[in-house]
């Protein structure tokens, strides 16, 4: 079974929508379901149909979040250090082009979003990154071309 990668915020926020999921979401819809057999005719029924759709998809997202959670291998960014880049370090990087500076967290795929500055593990900018340090030069293919970045920091927090 492959471990899922994932920083000790990442884990929280699946465990969190697991239980909201579990203990708001399917409740609710179990009820909704209920009153709206109450109404008759299930086959003309919009609403217990709406209500059961929103069931199957709730159990869906509990059996893929129970999953990643049943595979997760937490790691604990606060207890690692170096000067090499590795999954949850912060990195610093400028674009050899535009001199625009950008900081990346390198995190759980689940767990990327790029407006918060953290990507994914599996990103081609954090596959770059990944084993390089300070003052190196990477290149990653974007659908505008190839752009260099060069690394000017790496953090741990």
């Amino acid at each position: 079974m492959e471990k899922v990668p994932m920083t000790g915020e990442g884990y929280r926020v699946l465990d969190d929508q697991l239980k909201q999921l579990k203990s708001v979401e399917r409740p609710s819809v179990i009820a909704a379901i209920s009153e709206a057999r109450e109404h008759g005719d299930l086959s003309e029924n919009a609403e217990y149909h709406a209500a059961k759709e929103r069931q199957g998809w709730i159990e869906g997202q509990i059996a893929e979040i129970e999953d990643k959670i049943s595979r997760a291998q937490v790691i604990d960014v606060s207890k690692l250090s170096g000067s090499q880049v590795k999954f949850g370090a912060t990195v610093t990087v400028v674009d050899e082009d535009t001199e625009e500076e950008s900081r990346y967290q390198i995190v759980g795929e689940h767990e990327a979003d790029v407006k918060q500055g953290k990507i994914s593990i599996a990103s081609p900018i954090a596959r770059a990154l990944i084993s390089k340090e300070v003052g190196d030069v990477v290149e990653v293919n974007t659908p505008g071309g190839v752009k260099a970045y060069e690394i000017l920091k790496v953090e741990w927090k």
